[in-house]
Order: structure tokens, then C-alpha cells, then sequence
């Protein structure tokens, strides 16, 4: 499931040349080690890492663009979002333990679908709460030497009183081999009417010794103007 759900609606940013000729490497925090870097389209970076001091099968997350890693989030070997932290202002969400249907990258594999309605609190106290489903297509694609299969989702958020906030729809990209989920095509709506169309599909991936691993500067798409930014698919 795709639960990287901080939203940048409505900002157009122009990432120059100057961003895209500064090489930076992704730094993990102490007690962690780095295992993948993902390239992807509409200037975004992935580097993949796993910490010694959490629960076995989850993986960090953490998502650069051409100023720099903005936004980074932890899932669990059901590809729960368990906790994720903006970088620009420090706040950090948390999975609720309570739930309706937690998601089930298991029950995904299994039976080509996935339904789920969970909430998260963020450390200011807003309380979200999603809805939402995962199909599998039964396509399968390599990009780069990694095979991964097509799915789609609908998800939609609300907030502690039920309100409508947003609705995310479109295509994605999973890995078996990495319990993980990544983005591609996107349609964002909200409650004021604004819609935002996405696409940040992997483009490169890169292991441990590989050109380009480790690297938190973006290389695609990055002299484009970008009408919205979401972290994509995998939390």
C-alpha cells in the first residue's frame, strides 16, 4: 500500500541546474545501514535503510528532492506505515495501534487485494483516518533488473470528525522480494477541488558497490516544473 501520505498540493517548484550539479550523498542516522537507492522521475531520490534498534522487517524510507531530503518514513513487514517525519518541520505521524483493517502486504500476495481503514496521529495531535484498497493487475515488469508487478489503489483520508479530506488514485509498482511498494501514475483530489496529477515511476535502482548508490541527489526531471510532490508508493 502506498502510505507516504504527506501531501505538497498546489506548490510549483522549479528545480535548476544548480541542484541537479551538486552530488549529495544520503547520510543514514547512527545504528543504520543503507541498502538501495531508487531513482526516480519528477526529480525524487529513495534511499532505502534498515536501524538496528527496530522491530525485525522494517524498513526506513527516506525521499530527496533537487533541495534536498524533505520527508522520510518507517514500514513494517506488512508494509504498515508506522511512523514517518517531515524534514522541513520536524513533525512526525504515528500508526494508531488500534484499527478496523491494518494493511496485509501478506493478504496482497495471497489474494491479488488488499482492503484497509486505519488512523494516524501526528505529534501535534492531528488524528487521520484512511481508507482505502490495493489490487493486483497479474502484469509483471522489469525496470532496471528488478521485476516488479503492476497494482492500483484508492485511498482516501478523513479527519477525527469524518470530514473528506483527500482522495489519491492510480497506478503503482510492487516488489516481493522487497515487501515494498512503489509509485507511478497519481491522481490527487481534495476537499477544496484542487487536482494534481503525478508520475514519479523508478527509474534506476541501485545496490551496495553500484554506481549511484547511496546518492540523495535526484537525476530526473529535475528542470521541470512540478505542480505537486508526494513522497511515491512504499510509505
Amino acid at each position: 500500500m502506498s502510505k507516504a501520505v504527506k501531501y505538497i498540493v498546489a506548490a510549483v517548484v522549479l528545480f535548476g541546474t544548480t541542484h541537479a550539479a551538486a552530488a549529495l550523498n544520503f547520510t543514514p542516522p547512527r545504528g543504520c545501514t543503507v541498502s538501495l537507492t531508487v531513482q526516480m522521475h519528477q526529480c525524487q531520490v529513495a534511499n532505502i535503510f534498515t536501524c538496528t534498534g527496530d522491530a525485525p522487517g522494517d524498513q526506513w524510507i527516506s525521499y530527496a528532492d533537487g533541495a534536498g531530503v524533505y520527508y522520510s518514513s518507517r514500514i513494517d513487514y506488512e508494509t504498515r506505515w508506522m511512523e514517518s517525519i517531515d524534514h522541513d518541520n520536524g513533525d512526525v505521524t504515528r500508526l494508531l495501534p488500534k484499527a478496523s483493517d491494518h494493511a496485509s502486504f501478506s493478504t496482497l500476495l495471497a489474494t491479488g487485494r488488499d482492503d484497509y481503514d486505519f488512523m494516524t496521529e501526528s505529534s501535534e495531535g492531528y488524528v487521520e483516518r484512511f481508507i482505502g484498497t490495493d489490487l493486483l493487475t497479474g502484469v509483471t515488469v522489469l525496470i532496471d533488473g528488478f521485476t516488479l508487478e503492476r497494482a492500483t489503489f484508492d485511498l482516501s483520508s478523513f479527519d477525527a470528525e469524518g470530514n473528506f479530506l483527500n482522495r489519491r488514485t492510480g497506478d503503482q509498482f510492487i516488489s516481493r522480494d522487497l515487501r515494498m511498494f512503489f509509485g507511478d501514475t497519481e491522481l490527487f483530489e481534495n476537499a477544496a477541488g484542487e487536482r494534481v496529477e503525478s508520475l514519479q515511476a523508478p527509474i534506476l535502482f541501485a545496490l551496495p558497490g553500484e554506481d549511484g548508490f547511496g546518492s540523495a541527489t535526484p537525476l530526473f526531471d529535475c528542470n521541470s516544473v512540478l505542480t505537486g510532490s508526494f513522497p511515491p508508493g512504499g510509505a
